[in-house]
């Protein structure tokens, strides 16, 4: 793992490769201006710290990362969970308010910076997908319902439960303001309008100067219409974050899932924008370091937790950029916006920051996938099912852990009770394959039964696997003289099921029945010679195939020693 990889960009950087990276950078930067402020409000912070977030942590991952099209930034996941986990706290003043959310962004910093360093990388692996897709979904739903205070241009109170603030937003519907409605609702129309259009036409920009320029001369603001107002001039100050452990203690949960979270979304769309590119330049880990470092950083600078955006990456991807290079041209375009633009803000309606967010994140609500599980993978869709229902009822950070549970307890309930296969001899051949697939191309045999286990053995199982061997042994009745266990798909045997494998062994040989084992791959070798299975079950009965087994049991006397013997004598010498 290289510490900056941006050293190996530059050596490599050609000067031609340059215009890609400003037009890039500069492209991105014009989206992530308005998006970051109204990103900002998502989080409950004031606009400007979208802008805060958009610049030291954007130059931070230049430095650290390993996507040349990652953008990093605000992102509306990621605000909307921070305006979670803030809601649950008594907080008292925004000044206040703000202090945790930047504490909040070193501590989901420090988290992913640590997993980085450890190559702890594969814990996001327990955020199944449908966990995401529910909980992204629901998400999607709550931010965009939290908008509708915008939107209708009143104060509607918040929450991160969609019915109570569905509930809410009826009970304000008579104090409309039809002027923010409609200014709303154009900018709705029209973004929906461009990306059928062209794509590339930049939507959000259109719709903010339309908006800007709409109030000005129209003078809207007397009609109540809700504007953004002043923003702070100039760039942000160094703060070190306030450390007060009875709220690292309360923020500690939502931290972590916020670093989980925004390294699976960074990890994701970088892995598709490389599938796209046919690239392979990511560094899992190194994206941890990055996006860590990115974070605590940015804390320094006022900013809030970011993440990598699915909209600007594709942005900054489809414009051409060349290299990471392209981050240092969006916060330049930042730093010039934060000096100089400020002032043309002041005008800009709630209503287009609210459509923009509205717009945005409906492309996070995935049907398409929830139909495809429901046809295919029905246990997974209960998993997607229970676990948008709880984001959307319940709460946030509720439904990622119960979502990330009821994944975790469905994959242990599939591994206790496997696939277990009865094998028979394909006709005119050595192949053997599983008897209810093949039907009357298996030949069966009364004084031989064969089965394979297709998963691991271990405590979990280990009782069904005994089960369902003595049930067809049962059913082979008097004439059963022989089992033999195919190990191939067995990779692992833990303590409890070694106990439990050399009793029905040593039951199977103490009723004349030979026991075999075929197939058993390295580790599972190493564990039958290290554990005591090889103590019941000698040598002579493991063999690497199927069929040799068979020669064995029907002619122990005279069947010829085979290399696959061989190999078990060397195993069993290693150990």
């Amino acid at each position: 793992m290289q510490i900056f990889p941006i050293l190996q960009t530059l050596k490599s950087y050609k000067i031609k490769e340059l215009p890609k990276d400003i037009l890039g950078g500069f492209s991105v930067g014009i989206v992530l201006i308005p998006q970051g402020m109204a990103y900002a409000m998502i989080a409950g912070l004031p606009p400007v710290y979208g802008l805060y977030a958009s610049l030291m942590p954007v130059l931070v991952y230049v430095l650290f990362g390993t996507s040349r099209s990652l953008a990093i930034g605000p992102v509306a996941m990621d605000s909307l969970l921070v305006a979670a986990g803030l809601g649950t706290l008594a907080i008292v003043g925004l000044e206040n308010y703000i202090a945790l959310a930047i504490l909040l962004a070193f501590m989901v910093g420090a988290i992913q910076l640590v997993l980085g360093l450890f190559k702890m990388g594969y814990l996001v692996t327990f955020l199944a997908k449908p966990v995401i897709s529910g909980f992204t979904s629901a998400a999607a739903m709550i931010i965009i319902f939290s908008q509708l205070k915008h939107l209708l241009g009143v104060d509607i109170e918040g929450s991160n439960q969609f019915h109570q603030i569905f509930l809410n937003a009826l009970k304000k519907i008579p104090e409309t303001n039809f002027y923010d409605l409609a200014i709303g609702l154009t900018g709705i129309i029209l973004l929906i309008s461009f990306k059928k259009w062209n794509r590339n036409i930049p939507g959000i920009l259109i719709i903010v100067v339309l908006g800007i320029l709409g109030v000005y001369f129209l003078k809207m603001e007397s009609l109540d219409v809700k504007i953004v107002g002043a923003i702070p001039k100039g760039l942000p100050g160094f703060v070190l974050p306030t450390m007060e452990m009875d709220y690292l203690r309360q923020l500690w949960p939502i931290a972590l899932t916020l670093a989980l979270i925004g390294y699976l979304e960074a990890i994701s769309i970088g892995k598709s924008l490389e599938e796209k590119n046919e690239e392979d330049v990511i560094d899992a880990n190194q994206e941890l370091v990055a996006l860590g470092s990115a974070n605590m950083l940015g804390s320094f600078f006022q900013s809030y937790p970011v993440a990598a955006s699915f909209s600007r990456s594709a942005i900054n991807d489809d414009s051409g950029s060349s290299s990471i290079l392209s981050g240092l041209f969006t916060v330049i375009l930042v730093i010039v916006t934060l000096l100089f633009l400020t002032p043309l803000f002041y005008y800009l309606p709630n209503a287009i920051l609210a459509s923009i967010i509205m717009v945005s994140v409906s492309g996070l609500i995935d049907i398409d996938y929830a139909k495809k599980l429901w046809i295919y993978r029905k246990d997974e869709f209960v998993v997607l099912i229970f676990t948008f229902l709880i984001t959307l009822f319940v709460g946030i950070t509720q439904g990622i852990l119960a979502g990330v549970l009821i994944s975790l307890l469905l994959m242990v309930y599939r591994t206790s009770k496997p696939h277990f296969a009865v094998l028979g001899r394909i006709k005119d051949s050595d192949y053997y394959k599983n008897i209810s697939r093949f039907g009357e191309e298996v030949i069966l045999r009364d004084d031989l039964l064969i089965v394979r286990f297709d998963s691991q053995l271990y405590f979990g199982n280990s009782d069904y696997f005994k089960n369902e061997l003595y049930k067809y042994m049962d059913q082979k009745g008097d004439s059963l003289k022989g089992v033999i266990l195919n190990a191939e798909a067995i990779n692992y045997i833990d303590s409890t099921a070694t106990r439990m494998l050399i009793k029905v062994i040593k039951k199977i040989r103490n009723d004349g029945i030979q026991f075999y084992i075929a197939g058993a791959i390295g580790p599972t070798r190493d564990i039958i010679f290290r554990s005591g299975i090889s103590e019941v079950l000698p040598k002579e009965f493991l063999f690497v195939k199927i069929k040799e087994a068979v020669v064995y049991f029907d002619d122990p006397e005279n069947a010829s020693g085979t290399h696959e013997k061989v190999a078990y004598q060397r195993n069993e010498t290693r150990n």
